[in-house]
């Protein structure tokens, strides 16, 4: 009899246990916890120099925080001491920090001015290692992937940049060929038409380039009738870009860095205008530079560009965070193309430049974010 009773009060606690663990589970499915919804982050490109004292910079990056920026992109020349000193200050003041640097184009870059032989060449036989021959403006002096040598002296610089502690991306910039096309709201500027790819324009064929292509596919773009028509030519300068930032993106994560990289507006534009297929590369994050005037479009354009990247981008773990070119924006523009730039899907704006921001365009900006 004492048996018995024993059982059933073992027979109950379990039951009212079992009872209590599905009323919390049920509980549980009933009001779900909500998850937190990404932080929109605001980004700005600058460009910083040793004459500048601490103090200045701490007050600049303290107004950009203010103003509800969470991320600044230093372009420190690619010097890692500068990086060193600047990007404790700016996380002290509560910013994110991305070591933007040039990269394929490498304007007064004294190591390789030693090396004639690593710069790019156009179709037309001119070398941007000369500056009478560079296309377009004198500081377009454009290192050939192609090149071994080359190559290596430009990720020798992302790992430099990579190994500064507190860094939280090695940011690529002119990550791509010279303008096949230049956006036609500046083709004015410099009286030229392109209605075709012009061999003055037309780049890398340079003896790297080539001969590395002839190893490949067994013909010489050099003797091509019209190379612009050959699928594998322009195919091979795509994914000569993309080992680049493939390398860049290994060496980065092995210093548990990110890679982001500034591109042109999306995918298809890039392709047909600098030979930049950006949805195809190993890449932690994309800011793609919707400067809307530059190609005499309309402020919707904004829109239109950032979910065709996100399109792109679709099943891809990239985040697109759209660029805005600031000095040719009203305070009234500003607030429609931040508008576009988050109903279109991107993760966050970045802004090109805070040194000519206004203090109205700045109070868009931080409202913005509220």
């Amino acid at each position: 009899m004492r048996f018995l009773k024993v059982l059933s009060i073992m027979v109950f606690m379990c039951l009212t246990a079992c009872n209590v663990k599905d009323k919390k589970e049920g509980n549980a499915q009933e009001t779900p916890k909500e998850s937190s919804s990404p932080k929109y982050k605001y980004w700005s490109w600058m460009s910083v120099g040793h004459k500048k004292s601490d103090s200045a910079y701490t007050a600049h990056f303290n107004k950009l925080k203010n103003n509800g920026f969470d991320a600044v992109l230093l372009n420190t020349g690619a010097d890692p001491k500068l990086l060193e000193r600047l990007t404790p200050i700016a996380s002290k003041a509560g910013l994110e920090v991305h070591a933007w640097m040039f990269t394929t184009n490498r304007p007064g870059d004294t190591t390789a001015l030693k090396h004639p032989e690593w710069y790019m060449v156009s179709r037309s036989g001119k070398s941007c290692f000369k500056k009478e021959e560079r296309p377009y403006v004198g500081y377009y002096q454009w290192l050939s992937p192609s090149h071994p040598e080359a190559k290596k002296h430009i990720l020798s610089l992302v790992e430099g940049l990579a190994k500064v502690e507190g860094v939280a991306s090695v940011h690529l910039d002119y990550i791509r060929y010279p303008d096949v096309y230049l956006p036609i709201g500046l083709l004015p500027k410099y009286g030229i038409k392109q209605e075709e790819e012009l061999p003055d324009y037309d780049f890398d064929y340079s003896d790297a380039s080539v001969n590395k292509f002839i190893a490949l596919h067994h013909k010489d773009p050099r003797k091509m009738e019209n190379p612009a028509i050959d699928i594998e030519w322009k195919n091979f300068r795509l994914n000569e870009i993309r080992s680049l930032v493939n390398d860049a993106y290994d060496i980065v994560h092995k210093h548990d860095k990110k890679l982001s990289a500034a591109v042109f507006p999306y995918p298809e534009m890039a392709d047909h205008m600098v030979r930049q297929r950006w949805d195809k590369w190993k890449i932690d994050m994309v800011l793609p530079m919707i400067y809307y005037n530059f190609y005499n479009e309309e402020l919707d354009w904004i829109g239109y560009a950032t979910a065709q990247g996100v399109q792109d981008l679709e099943d891809k773990p990239v985040e697109l965070h759209t660029g805005l070119f600031t000095p040719k924006l009203t305070p009234d523009d500003l607030k429609v193309a931040i508008k576009e730039a988050k109903e279109n899907g991107a993760k966050g704006v970045a802004f090109f430049d805070d040194y000519s921001m206004t203090e109205a365009q700045l109070e868009v900006i931080k409202n913005s974010k509220e």
